[in-house]
């Protein structure tokens, strides 16, 4: 069996494309330049990638298994609030340390066209929420939280990239001011008649913690309270 028939050309050509991405950007990452650097002839590339834009999205798909991979790294705690911003900044480290990987993963959309380990990553937000909420701690039915976490987290990560003095606060100050739009802060001690939690944020600890299937309802029931928990969960208009 030939040795362009196991999973190592595949490895090699991503390995040197990535080289390449970073050095120049995906003009330096032609099927010529990724084959010569791989040490495989052009017709292995194509058949595994078939063509440049398919290799970078193979490339765009490498790169989010590895982000992946880093966010599961990071374990949980006994605080997920602190697990999200934990989790926000495992975010920013990662795409000012791939800038050209990064702009390729979240640039560049490809609408209907994302890897399975992008939908992983963002699933994982959606669960680590769904602990903030449980714990009451969020404000925010969660796929809104989540959206506005992914937009606002992605978002400094771009505009830093692209700048061209690094602002340090950027990332801290927006991270807190998106937290506190979506989450309430820890009781801590204080007193409970003094702080009342919203009708909102006790509709969304509700709504999470129906997922535990404790209630004594059954499947109509549950989606019919699910609707109304999230209506009075949404944000006023």
């Amino acid at each position: 069996m030939s040795s362009e028939k196991t999973p190592e050309p595949r490895r090699r050509i991503l390995e040197a494309a990535a080289g390449l991405l970073a050095e120049g950007g995906p003009e330096a990452a032609s099927t010529r330049a990724v084959a010569a650097a791989a040490g495989v002839q052009a017709p292995t590339l194509y058949r595994l990638f078939g063509d440049k834009q398919g290799l970078l999205e193979a490339l765009a798909a490498h790169g989010f298994e590895r982000y992946l991979a880093d966010k599961q790294e990071l374990g949980a705690t006994d605080d997920p609030v602190a697990d999200l911003r934990r989790g926000w900044d495992l975010h920013v480290d990662f795409g000012l340390a791939r800038p050209a990987l990064y702009v390729l993963m979240y640039g560049t959309p490809r609408p209907g066209r994302r890897p399975a380990a992008a939908d992983d990553a963002y699933a994982m937000l959606c669960s680590l929420l769904e602990r903030v909420a449980r714990a009451g701690r969020l404000r925010l039915p969660v796929p809104t939280a989540a959206r506005m976490v992914q937009a606002a987290n992605t978002g400094v990560v771009l505009t830093l990239i692209a700048a061209a003095e690094r602002d340090e606060e950027l990332s801290p100050r927006t991270r807190e001011a998106v937290f506190a739009a979506i989450t309430v802060p820890d009781g801590g001690g204080a007193d409970p008649a003094a702080a009342p939690p919203s009708l909102a944020g006790a509709a969304v600890t509700l709504d999470a913690a129906l997922d535990d299937g404790a209630a004594p309802l059954s499947p109509p029931e549950t989606a019919l309270l699910r609707e109304w928990l999230r209506r009075l969960a949404a944000p006023a208009d």
